[in-house]
C-alpha cells in the first residue's frame, strides 16, 4: 500500500536537539518546529498515551521528522533506537485527500496496524512494511490549516478540507 503524497522521512534518535543543530549546520533548512507532547494512540497492546519530543525540519519540499521517544505507549519508536545518540531511520510519511476512503482499504491490505491516533485536525494510522520495504509507513489526513501550521506548502489534489 503505496499512496498519497509523500513529504516526510522520519529519524528516531535519543537526542533530537543535537540533532536539529546538526541539519543547521549540514542542509539548507527552511523551517523548524520542535514539539514535545503526549498523544493518545491505539496500538496492538490497546489504547494508551505517547509523550515524544519531536522536530519538523523542512528542507525544500521534504520534512525531516526527528522522534525522541519519552514515555507510554512509544515502544514502535523507543525499540528502533540506536544504541548510541545517533539517528536511526524509521518511517517514510504520506498525506491523503480523503481519510474515510483511505482507512477502509487499510483492513483489506496485508501491513498490520501498529499506531493509530488523531483527532479532528490531524489523523494518523502506522503500517508495519518492514517485510516489503525494510520500513513502517505512516499516513496522515490534515486539514489546510494543520498543514500550513506545520510549513507544509498547499498541494490541490491532496487539500485535507
Amino acid at each position: 500500500m503505496l499512496e498519497g503524497y509523500h513529504f516526510q522521512n522520519a529519524y528516531v534518535t535519543r537526542d533530537v536537539d543535537k540533532w536539529v543543530e546538526v541539519f543547521r549546520k549540514r542542509a539548507k533548512v527552511d523551517k523548524v518546529i520542535v514539539y514535545e507532547g503526549s498523544t493518545p494512540v491505539m496500538t496492538p497492546q490497546g489504547e494508551g498515551i505517547q509523550t515524544n519530543k519531536l522536530a519538523f525540519i523542512w528542507v525544500g519540499d521534504l520534512q525531516y521528522e526527528l522522534i525522541q521517544p519519552i514515555s507510554g505507549a512509544v515502544s514502535v519508536y523507543a525499540d528502533a533506537l540506536p544504541a548510541d545518540d545517533g539517528l536511526q531511520f524509521h518511517h517514510i510519511c504520506m498525506r491523503v485527500a480523503d481519510w474515510d476512503e483511505f482507512r477502509a482499504r487499510v483492513d483489506q491490505q496485508p501491513y498490520p496496524v501498529v499506531l493509530e491516533g488523531g483527532g479532528d485536525a490531524l489523523r494518523f494510522v502506522y503500517l508495519d512494511a518492514r517485510p516489503f520495504l525494510g520500513h513502517y509507513l505512516e499516513y496522515v489526513w490534515m486539514s489546510d490549516e494543520r498543514w500550513a501550521q506545520m510549513g507544509g506548502a498547499l498541494a490541490p489534489r491532496y487539500s485535507g478540507s
